[in-house]
C-alpha cells in the first residue's frame, strides 16, 4: 500500500493506548509522603489545637471561662508559624519546590471562592468536597495546610474574621489531613474510591460542626439552660450536655452539609480527581531536579 497505507499518527495515539498503560500511568500519582519532620510538626499543631478546643472541659469552677474568648489571637499567632513549619518540614523531607506551593495557592483560592456560594445557609458549604478530594491527592501534610489556608482566605473574602477563625482553620486542616490518611491512596480507583471519599466527607462534615460547637459552647454557661456548660462539673456530665446541645442546635446544619458533600463527591469526583492527579503527575513534586549539558 506504500506510504498511503500507514496509519496516521498524532491524534489517534492516546486513544489507542492500552488500558494497562493508562492504569500504570494513573497509579504513579501518589500523595506527597510524610517524613519524620512533617509528622512531628503535624503532631505539634494538632496537640495545640486539641488543647485549645478542650481545655474548658478541664477548667475548675473558680476559673474564668470568659478568658476562653481571649485565647483566639494567641492561637492564631501560634498557628501561622506552625503552618509554615509544616510546609518547611515537608519540603525538607521530600524536597518540594515552588510548583507545590503554587498548587497549594490555587486550591486554597478555589476553596475560598466556593465557600461564599452557600454562605453557610442550612449547612450548604460546597468547599468541603474540594477539600476532601484535594487532601486525598496531595496527602495529609499539605492537606492540613491547604484546609487551614483555605479557611483563612475565605474569612478574608467574606469578612468572617473573628475569634472563631483560628478554630475553623484547625478544624478544616484536620478534615483535609484525614482525607490524606485514607487507605488505598495509590491503588484504589473508580466507584469504590468515590464512595470511600463520600462516606468520609459525610462523617467529616458532621465532626467539623461538632468540633466547632465545642469552641463556642462554653460561652452559653451564663444562660443556665439544660444544655449549658457548667465550669468545674464532671467531664462526663458536661459531655452529655454538649451532645444534647449539638442535637438541638447544629445537627440541622451538619446533616445538609454532609449530604451535599456526598452528592458533589459522587457527581464531580471523577473529573476533579482526574484533574488533580494529572496536575500532580505533571508537576512531579518528588522528582529530583537534574541538569544536562546542552547538546551541540
Amino acid at each position: 500500500m506504500g506510504e498511503g497505507g500507514s496509519a496516521p499518527k498524532g491524534r489517534g495515539e492516546p486513544r489507542d493506548q492500552p488500558p494497562t498503560a493508562r492504569r500504570e500511568q494513573n497509579a504513579q500519582v501518589r500523595p506527597i509522603r510524610l517524613g519524620p519532620r512533617s509528622v512531628a510538626a503535624l503532631a505539634l499543631v494538632s496537640a495545640i489545637g486539641v488543647a485549645a478546643f478542650a481545655w474548658p472541659l478541664l477548667a475548675g469552677p473558680e476559673s474564668t471561662i470568659s478568658a476562653h474568648a481571649q485565647d483566639a489571637p494567641w492561637l492564631f499567632a501560634a498557628l501561622l508559624p506552625l503552618l509554615v513549619g509544616v510546609v518547611v518540614a515537608t519540603i525538607s523531607d521530600v524536597g518540594l519546590d515552588a510548583k507545590a506551593i503554587a498548587m497549594l495557592g490555587v486550591l486554597a483560592a478555589a476553596g475560598a471562592a466556593l465557600r461564599p456560594l452557600g454562605a453557610g445557609t442550612a449547612g450548604i458549604e460546597p468547599m468541603f468536597f474540594l477539600m476532601v478530594l484535594s487532601g486525598r491527592v496531595l496527602g495529609p501534610g499539605f492537606g492540613f495546610v491547604l484546609g487551614a489556608v483555605s479557611m483563612f482566605a475565605s474569612a478574608l473574602l467574606t469578612g468572617g474574621v473573628g475569634p472563631w477563625m483560628p478554630f475553623q482553620m484547625l478544624s478544616m486542616g484536620w478534615v483535609c489531613m484525614g482525607a490524606g490518611l485514607l487507605p488505598g491512596a495509590d491503588t484504589l480507583r473508580g466507584r469504590r474510591e468515590l464512595w470511600l471519599l463520600g462516606a468520609y466527607g459525610a462523617v467529616a462534615s458532621v465532626l467539623y460542626g461538632t468540633v466547632m460547637n465545642l469552641q463556642g459552647w462554653p460561652y452559653i454557661s451564663g444562660l443556665a439552660t439544660g444544655v449549658s456548660f457548667v465550669p468545674g462539673d464532671a467531664v462526663g456530665d458536661n459531655l452529655a450536655r454538649f451532645l444534647a446541645y449539638c442535637l438541638a442546635t447544629s445537627l440541622g446544619w451538619d446533616l445538609p452539609r454532609a449530604v451535599l458533600t456526598v452528592v458533589l463527591s459522587l457527581a464531580l469526583g471523577p473529573a476533579v480527581l482526574k484533574a488533580l492527579r494529572r496536575a500532580t503527575r505533571r508537576a512531579a513534586f518528588e522528582a529530583p531536579v537534574t541538569f544536562e549539558a546542552p547538546k551541540p
